[in-house]
């Protein structure tokens, strides 16, 4: 009896109890993790005025080093991190680290164009799978009813992660070079590791599962650390959901799925058009270079407290809602820019909420994903639909270069990127399952 009540209990779902010790831990190194993967993705914008005149780049082979870690991340994202449901998070996260690690380092050493092409498309590859398993992770190990809020501090990690790196940067490039400041991201994670070696936990779900040597040790001492009795036997072991791109669409999650890679690849155009050309878009608007750069420093910190502060409203009042409020304000915002005057504190107060509002609602589709897809087939799901996504991520900077060049003008420019943020926020009204997760729904009414 204690045996299968102890299976019934463990299949539910995340864990039911408050907050110990081994949970901040896990949310602390998810959210560390995550800004290591900011900072190795933006650190090539904030060297490249020093590589390009080092090596005498064109601005086409400049290009091409971007497009690398983008075009990495969406492989990354389809083909790695399925691989976390079939063998683990713990595995593939400690993996991805070292060879992120390893492709970091050597980057500082390239000797040509060539090689830090490679790398660089190493490095996306491992941060796009990497950031699937590290939002698993998170989820696995959240409270019962705040998986939505748990998910968006893990992932706050990336912006913070990206105006850190930007600041530390701006300090020390003189100094370092872009060779050095490849180093110190390097140098970075390597410090990290280890860390993450020692405090990181087996994933629950995995121990359950698969019944690795030594499962039922290593499980109770996991529920033991969380503040949850232990089990006297490990559940029945059933055949495992094969974590396939089949899988998503399965069990009434076609349309939810389908929504989800909507509102993605919307979201994903106007983020990295915004990404992209902000700075650019500032000096249009009349802003001089360096006060534009600080216009982009806030639409990163921005999107820090805006994927904060909408995980808690999400948690409250139901993250498809509160993440269609925030892309539709997004939406607004960002066509508000297109009619900013000179004046340095309007434009950087909309550099901001622009952040809050299209980083921060993006964001929360990693929530609304964690919520969709059962542990099973978690990191398949949140995977496949960050790759699907990375489209828009390419779609955008090229048709904001496009129309830039046909000369629209800045107001009519930044309207049509308003409009994807509108569709993306309506698509996530429709991410939900027919069995409704805790993450997507209501708090109850106290």
């Amino acid at each position: 009896m204690t045996h299968h009540t102890s299976a019934a209990r463990l299949s539910e779902g995340p864990p039911a109890g408050g907050w110990t010790p081994l949970r901040v831990a896990v949310v602390f190194i998810c959210f560390l993790l995550n800004a290591i993967d900011g900072m190795d993705i933006v650190i090539m914008s904030y060297v490249a005025p020093v590589l390009k005149q080092d090596w005498a780049l064109s601005p086409e082979a400049l290009g091409t080093v971007f497009s690398a870690s983008l075009a990495g991340m969406a492989i990354g994202g389809l083909f790695i991190a399925p691989l976390a449901d079939r063998f683990g998070r713990r595995p593939l996260i400690l993996t991805l680290l070292t060879v992120i690690t390893a492709a970091m380092i050597a980057s500082s050493q390239s000797r040509n164009l060539y090689e830090l092409i490679a790398l660089r498309a190493i490095i996306g590859m491992s941060v796009g799978a990497f950031l699937a398993s590290v939002t698993t992770m998170a989820a696995d190990f959240a409270p019962r009813g705040q998986q939505g809020m748990v998910v968006a501090v893990a992932i706050a990690g990336y912006p913070l992660g990206a105006v850190v790196t930007g600041l530390t940067i701006a300090h020390f490039l003189p100094v370092w070079g872009w060779h050095g400041a490849l180093l110190a991201a390097g140098i970075v994670s390597l410090i990290v590791l280890p860390v993450v070696v020692v405090i990181l936990p087996e994933s629950i779900d995995y121990l359950k599962r698969i019944q690795p040597e030594d499962a039922l040790r290593k499980l109770n001492t996991v529920l033991r650390r969380l503040g949850e009795p232990p089990l006297h036997a490990l559940p029945p072991k059933v055949a495992a959901r094969r974590a396939s791109v089949g899988a998503v669409f399965s069990d009434g999650r076609a349309v939810g799925t389908l929504c989800l890679w909507l509102a993605i690849i919307m979201g994903f155009m106007t983020f990295y058009f915004l990404v992209s050309w902000i700075t650019q878009l500032s000096v249009q608007s009349g802003l001089a270079v360096d006060k534009a750069i600080y216009a982009g420093a806030l639409f990163n910190l921005g999107g820090f407290v805006g994927t904060l502060a909408i995980g808690a409203l999400g948690t409250r009042y139901g993250l498809q809602r509160v993440t269609f409020f925030a892309m539709v304000c997004g939406a607004l915002v960002v066509a508000a820019f297109g009619y900013v005057t000179v004046a340095l504190a309007v434009t950087l107060a909309l550099a901001f909420c622009a952040g809050f509002t299209t980083n921060g609602g993006f964001n929360a589709f990693y929530g609304l994903a964690a919520a969709l897809y059962p542990p099973e087939i978690r990191s398949t799901g949140i995977g496949w639909a960050m790759g699907i996504g990375r489209l828009g991520a390419v779609i955008g900077p090229l048709l904001g270069g496009v129309l830039i060049g046909q000369g629209l003008s800045l107001a009519a420019l930044l309207a049509v990127f308003a409009i994807p943020l509108v569709i993306a926020g309506t698509a996530a009204l429709f991410v939900r399952e027919r069995a409704l997760p805790a993450i997507a729904q209501p708090a109850p009414a106290e």
